[in-house]
C-alpha cells in the first residue's frame, strides 16, 4: 500500500475535480442535455423570495454564461454576465435556459421539470402572442416583437412564395397614411390595457417567465402551485430573471383560486393548466373563471385513458367512452373538447377551438370561452356518437339531436350490430366533438408569425410543420383511416400513400392528412369507395387467396366485386405543399438534430433507454449461457 506526501494531496484533490468537471461537461454535450449548467454557489446563500403581497425590487433579466458556449451559443452582453453572478445561487444549484429564460433548479428533484415539453412551451408563447395581438388591437394597443417581419405564408400554390417581407419600422414608415394606435406594447414591460395571465399549476414557474420575457401586452402574470418549494422557487426565478414587475408567485389550490376569480371584472384573460396527468379536476373552475372571448389552454398527458385502454376511467373523468384504434389520438382531441363545451354549458357559456393538437405522448388544446344562451342550445348537436368496427376501424357518427323547426331526440340507430364490410361488429363510442378543431384563419396568423421570425423558438421549424399540416386538414372531416391497417386486413402489399390519395381524388372525393399521425387519411369517401379501391388495389397485387378462410374478413371482402374502378395515376395535387416543402411535424420517434448538430434530448432519452435495455439484455443472456455451460459440464446424476 503506497503512501502520498501530505503535500501533493492538494494537487491531487484539484486536479481529480478538474478532470471529473470536464468529464460532466462532454457527457452533458454529447448527450444534447445542452439547458442543463451547473452553478458555483455564491458566498451569500441567502436569495429573497417574491411570494403573492410581498414586494421586492425588480432586476433586469439575466443572460447566458460564455462558460457553455460550446453547449449554446447564443451571445451575452457584459453588463448582463456581471448581473446573473451578483445574483445570489445557493449551494448545488443548476440553470435551465429556454427561449429568453434562466430558470434555477435545485441539485434535488425537488420540483418537476420536463424538458421534452420545449416545444409545447414554444407552441404556447406564438399562440399567446397572436392571441394578445388581435386583443390589444381592439383596445388600441399595438404589440411589438423583437426581430419580427411580417410575412405571408401561403401553401395555396408552390410557386407562389411569401410576400416581401417588412420589418415594423419599414412598414410604419411606408403606411403613413394608415392611422396607427398610439400606445404600444413591448416584451417584458408591464401594459395597463394588458391581459392578465393565470398559470395555475406553475411548478418551476419556467413557463410564466417566458411569458413575461417573450409576450407582448401583458399586465400581469400569476404563477400558482400547490407546493411551498415551488411557490418560493418561482418567486426567485422571477427576481432572478427581472421580471417581478409583471410576475406574481402564489401558493394555493388551482380550483379555490379560479373559483374566487369568477367575477366578471376579475377574470383572467388567460388561463394555462398544464398539470401532471389528466386535468378534469381543474376544467370547471377554468371555464368559470376565464374572461368574455378569452384562451384557455389546456395539456392532457394521460394518453392511456383517452386512447381507449380504460374506456369507464375516461367516461368518469371527460364523460365520454374512448375506443381503442388507430384514430385515438384525434378521438382524445375531441373527447376533451367535449368536456370542455360540457362544463362550460352549465354556465351559459360555448368553446370556439383555435388549435388543438396531438404531439408526442400528449394533446394540446387552446380555446376561447364565450358567453350566449342561443349557441349554447346548439351544444347538443355538436356532439355525436361514434359506431365503430372493431376490425379495420371504420366509422359511422351518430348525431345526439336532430332539429328542424325545434330540437328532437335523434332517431336510429342508422347501422346494425354487425360491419356490413368485414362483418365483425360495432363498438358505440363518444359522445365527443363533432365539429371542427382549429381556426384555419388564426392557425395562419401565428405560422406566418413563425415563419418570419424562426429565430424566436429554438423548436420553430417543428411548429412551422405542425402548423402547417394544420391549414391543410379537412375541417370538417372527424377522424382518419390508415392505410397500412386497411392492408392488414386483407392480407395484402400496403399501396405507396400518393397514390392512394390520387385514386380518391380521381373518385371525386376530397383528402388531406393528418398531424396526428404520420400515414393517415381524412376523406369525405364512404367505407365502401375505399375497400373498392382497395380491392382494385388487390387485383393487381393478387394474395394467395387459397389461405383465407371462408369466414375471414378479407374473403368476404374479397370476394365483393367493386363498384368503383380505381385509377391510381399519381395526380399532382395528391401532394400536398407541406410535403413538398418538407414541413412535416417531426415525431418523438424520428430523429432530430439540435442545436450545433448535437442530437436533440428526446434522441438521447431514448438512446439511453434502448442502450439501457439492450445492456439488460445481454446480461440476462450471458448469465443463461453461462448457466447452460455449466449444467453441461456436471457430470450425469
Amino acid at each position: 500500500m503506497s503512501i502520498i506526501p501530505a503535500r501533493l494531496l492538494p494537487i491531487l484533490q484539484a486536479t481529480f475535480i478538474n478532470h471529473f468537471h470536464q468529464r460532466l461537461l462532454r457527457t452533458v454535450a454529447c448527450r444534447g442535455l445542452r439547458t442543463m449548467e451547473p452553478l458555483r454557489a455564491t458566498q451569500d446563500p441567502q436569495v429573497m423570495t417574491t411570494l403573492t403581497g410581498v414586494d421586492t425590487k425588480p432586476q433586469a433579466p439575466t443572460s447566458r454564461d460564455p462558460a457553455m458556449e460550446g453547449l449554446n451559443p447564443t451571445p451575452v452582453d457584459p453588463p448582463e454576465q456581471e448581473k446573473t453572478q451578483r445574483t445570489g445561487l445557493l449551494q448545488g444549484e443548476t440553470v435551465v435556459r429556454e427561449g429568453k429564460a434562466t430558470i434555477l433548479f435545485p441539485s434535488a428533484n425537488e420540483v418537476f421539470y420536463n424538458p421534452v415539453q420545449e416545444f409545447n412551451r414554444d407552441l404556447t408563447c406564438a399562440v399567446l402572442t397572436e392571441f394578445a395581438r388581435d386583443e390589444m388591437a381592439l383596445r388600441g394597443v399595438k404589440v411589438l416583437v423583437p426581430g419580427e417581419k411580417r410575412v405571408v405564408v401561403s401553401l395555396a400554390d408552390e410557386k407562389v412564395g411569401p410576400k416581401e417581407a417588412m420589418s415594423e419600422d419599414e412598414e410604419e414608415g411606408g403606411d403613413k397614411g394608415v392611422e396607427e394606435p398610439i400606445i404600444t406594447a413591448a416584451v417584458g414591460e408591464r401594459c395597463e390595457k394588458g391581459l392578465s395571465v393565470l398559470e395555475g399549476l406553475a411548478a418551476s414557474g419556467l413557463r410564466s417567465v417566458r411569458f413575461a420575457l417573450e409576450v407582448p401586452g401583458l399586465r400581469s402574470i400569476t404563477a400558482n402551485d400547490f407546493s411551498a418549494k415551488a411557490a418560493a422557487l418561482i418567486a426567485r426565478n422571477a427576481q432572478h430573471n427581472g421580471v417581478t414587475h409583471l410576475l406574481q408567485a402564489s401558493q394555493r389550490d388551482a380550483s379555490m383560486l379560479m373559483y374566487e376569480m369568477r367575477g366578471k371584472k376579475e377574470r383572467y384573460d388567460v388561463i394555462d393548466l398544464d398539470p401532471y396527468g389528466s386535468p378534469a379536476c381543474f376544467l370547471d373552475a377554468a371555464v368559470q373563471a376565464v374572461a368574455e372571448g378569452g384562451l384557455l389552454c389546456v395539456t392532457c398527458t394521460d394518453m392511456a385513458v383517452m386512447a381507449g385502454n380504460s374506456g369507464e376511467t375516461c367516461y368518469s373523468k371527460y364523460g365520454s367512452i374512448s375506443i381503442k384504434a388507430k384514430y385515438c389520438h384525434e378521438m382524445a382531441l375531441r373527447i376533451i373538447l367535449h368536456s370542455l363545451d360540457q362544463r362550460a354549458a352549465v354556465y351559459q357559456r360555448y368553446i370556439h377551438p383555435l388549435l388543438c393538437v396531438s404531439v408526442d405522448f400528449y394533446i394540446r388544446v387552446f380555446v376561447r370561452v364565450r358567453t350566449g344562451q342561443a349557441v349554447v342550445k346548439n351544444s347538443a348537436r355538436r356532439s355525436v356518437h361514434s359506431a365503430v368496427s372493431l376490425l379495420f376501424g371504420g366509422f359511422v357518427f351518430i348525431c345526439c339531436v336532430f332539429f328542424s323547426v325545434k330540437y328532437s331526440a335523434a332517431t336510429g340507430p342508422p347501422v346494425g350490430p354487425d360491419c356490413e364490410h368485414c362483418g365483425h361488429r360495432h363498438q358505440l363510442g363518444g359522445p365527443v366533438w363533432g365539429e371542427s378543431l382549429h381556426d384555419v384563419a388564426f392557425v395562419q396568423k401565428v405560422l406566418s408569425a413563425v415563419s418570419a421570425n424562426p429565430s424566436r423558438f429554438g423548436t420553430a421549424r417543428r411548429i412551422e410543420g405542425m402548423l402547417s399540416m394544420v391549414t391543410e386538414e379537412l375541417q370538417d372531416v372527424p377522424l382518419y383511416y390508415t392505410v397500412d391497417n386497411l392492408s392488414s386486413t386483407l392480407h395484402c402489399s400496403t399501396p405507396p400513400l400518393l397514390q392512394f390519395r390520387s385514386a380518391l381524388l380521381h373518385a371525386g372525393y376530397r383528402v388531406s392528412l393528418s398531424h396526428a399521425c404520420k400515414n393517415a387519411l381524412k376523406t369525405d369517401a364512404p367505407p365502401r369507395i375505399l375497400w373498392d379501391i382497395m380491392r382494385c388495389w388487390e387485383k393487381s397485387n393478387p394474395v394467395k387467396r387459397e389461405r383465407q378462410s371462408e369466414s375471414s374478413p378479407a374473403h368476404r371482402i374479397l370476394n365483393t366485386e367493386p363498384i368503383l374502378q380505381a385509377c391510381f395515376d399519381v395526380r399532382e395535387d395528391a401532394n400536398p405543399q407541406s410535403r413538398r416543402r418538407h414541413l412535416t411535424p417531426v415525431h418523438r420517434t424520428k430523429r432530430e438534430p439540435g442545436r450545433n448538430g448535437r442530437p436533440c434530448l428526446t434522441e438521447s432519452v431514448s438512446v439511453l433507454v434502448a442502450e439501457e435495455s439492450q445492456h439488460i439484455w445481454r446480461t440476462r443472456e450471458n448469465s443463461v449461457r453461462t448457466r447452460g455451460k455449466i449444467r453441461s459440464q456436471m457430470p450425469p446424476s
